[in-house]
């Protein structure tokens, strides 16, 4: 049964999660690319997190099934908007132009380098060995890509400031990973509308003010469709894997979408890779495969917590009772009994212990 492989590999379902969600992104780069041409930077974000928010209003889910978002939630929903649907797009989509589809797909690598830092930073997220080479292998299929591009000589010289935009596309989205984290548990639906109809209200009004040309009727529908799948879609199997397995692991896993996007690059027509493409693949199929199968158990401690966020009752740690019990996942304000165990668990919700 599945179930029991996800009991006895906590990690393999988030990692599932976050590599979907990696999927869908890094198709979205080349893309964002070829619909972008020709558009101000700031349009280009508007359109992408204009159809990110279509999605997530078709996929909210009923109050009884996932938690709801509060009043106290706004401030890091604005931080999180700033970082992740203006400025991070906005550096992305002007990248895109400066330089191949391939480099900047491959230089969104390190926007795992700095999710895993400021989740250990900030939540005290453990990262064991295996994590750390995990990390080290998506890393160095990153480094072998943009190796392979740097020793192209003039041509490849001639990228770096676009490169080094998309560089400060994913400091901006590590930062917004780590900003979502604490917000993991309400209903990703919810949190897609808001962050992406911020971002792009934002973004559609710097467009105004900065006098972009208006996009023609294609590049509207195509930007807004990859912006759905990209953007949308893909955020919201984000946060259900941070919910799953912490920030650090999934920005570890998501850092497979440059690979992806470099492929589909490859496809389109782009040239620029070749023995940096074929290592990459190797090293960061072998990192999602680290991940995937990381087992991690010992005794600890659930100190009393009260919370609301999806849950079922057969996963151990949800006792309290209900009248009639039911079958499926459910949301409530709920409250934890301390108890002591030891299983397989990853730092989710439930499981912020320190370690030594």
């Amino acid at each position: 049964m599945l179930t029991d492989r996800f009991a006895q590999l906590p990690a393999l379902k988030g990692g599932l999660l976050a590599l979907l969600a990696a999927l869908l992104f890094g198709v979205s780069t080349p893309l964002v690319q070829r619909w972008g041409a020709g558009l101000g930077a700031f349009t280009t974000a508007a359109l992408l997190y204009g159809g990110a928010a279509l999605v997530g209003l078709t996929l909210r889910r009923p109050a009884d099934q996932e938690a709801r978002l509060h009043r106290a939630d706004l401030p890091r929903l604005v931080w999180m908007a700033g970082f992740g649907a203006v400025i991070g797009p906005v550096a992305l989509a002007w990248g895109l132009q400066h330089t191949t589809g391939t480099g900047a797909s491959l230089m969104l690598t390190l926007e795992a380098v700095f999710t895993a830092v400021l989740a250990g930073w900030w939540y005290g997220e453990a990262m064991g060995r295996r994590v750390w080479g995990a990390v080290v292998l998506l890393l160095a299929g990153g480094v072998a890509l943009v190796l392979e591009q740097g020793l192209q000589g003039q041509a490849g010289q001639a990228s770096v400031w676009g490169l080094l935009a998309v560089l400060a596309a994913t400091a901006a989205w590590g930062i917004d990973n780590t900003l979502s984290r604490a917000l993991a548990e309400r209903d990703p639906a919810q949190v897609v509308v808001a962050k992406c109809v911020l971002g792009s209200c934002a973004t559609a009004t710097l467009a105004w003010w900065a006098h972009e040309p208006v996009p023609q009727l294609g590049a509207i529908v195509g930007l807004m469709l990859v912006g759905a799948a990209g953007y949308g879609l893909s955020l919201r199997f984000y946060l259900l894997a941070q919910r799953s397995f912490g920030a650090a692991r999934t920005g570890s896993v998501y850092a497979f979408a440059p690979f992806v996007g470099a492929a589909l690059a490859w496809v389109l027509g782009d040239r620029s890779g070749g023995w940096g493409l074929m290592l990459a693949s190797v090293l960061m199929v072998a990192g999602i495969a680290l991940h995937l199968m990381e087992t991690h158990a010992h005794w600890h401690d659930h100190e009393a917590m009260t919370h609301e966020h999806a849950h079922t009752h057969d996963d151990g740690h949800h006792l309290h009772p209900h009248d009639p019990m039911p079958s499926g996942p459910h949301s409530h304000l709920h409250r934890h009994e301390p108890m002591r165990h030891t299983h397989a668990h990853v730092p989710d919700a439930h499981h912020t212990h320190r370690h030594g």
